[in-house]
């Protein structure tokens, strides 16, 4: 199983990007998928997670209204809309994922996890 997350890149801010993350070797569509991040220096942070069906999602209250998270079960994809985006957001941001019916925000519950992308947000 392969989670190959993609999209990062250099950015000015207010500006958008979108992540995506692809899984390999097994079907994620019932399977929760969640986005972290990590900047230099700090802990790896939950941003946002979305459940198998699509109708459960949770945000970072830092990152409510600006990011959007969304899945393709049928290209067993999970994407990261990021608008609006800030110095502050700078950092390698992490695919996760875990079959489950269920949802969380912990880093610990996720079970398969992508390389990092990085974003870079210039002021």
């Amino acid at each position: 199983v392969q989670l190959q997350a993609s999209g990062g890149g250099l950015v000015q801010a207010g500006g958008s990007l979108r992540l995506s993350c692809a899984a390999s070797g097994r079907s994620f569509s019932t399977s929760a998928w969640g986005w972290f991040r990590q900047a230099p220096g700090k802990a790896r942070e939950f941003v946002a997670v979305i459940n198998w069906s699509g109708d459960n999602i949770y945000y970072a209250d830092s990152v409510k209204g600006r990011f959007t998270i969304s899945r393709d079960d049928a290209k067993n994809t999970v994407y990261l809309q990021m608008s609006s985006l800030k110095p502050e957001d700078t950092a390698v941001y992490y695919c996760a994922a875990k079959s489950s019916t269920v949802l969380s925000t912990s880093r610990a519950w996720f079970h398969y996890w992508g390389q990092g992308t990085q974003v870079t947000v210039s002021s």
